[in-house]
């Protein structure tokens, strides 16, 4: 699954260490979102979406594999 975490974050001057702060997770948990090595609960991900004013899929981009 894909995200566009980063790239609002940055939109909104917020540092990750900030970010993961005002999320309850650490800087390494935001790190390995942005980067999609980690999936987020479907807690934090609505928490990420919320806090950015926006839909889960606003945010997330999931993507079926092709085959």
């Amino acid at each position: 699954m894909k995200n566009r975490i980063e790239a609002i974050r940055k939109e909104r001057g917020i540092r990750q260490e900030e970010f993961a702060k005002l999320m309850g997770v650490s800087r390494q948990t935001i790190s390995s979102l942005e980067t999609g090595r980690y999936n987020p609960s479907i807690t934090l991900a609505y928490s990420i979406a919320k806090f950015f004013g926006m839909t889960i899929e606003e945010v997330f981009i999931f993507e079926e594999d092709e085959k």
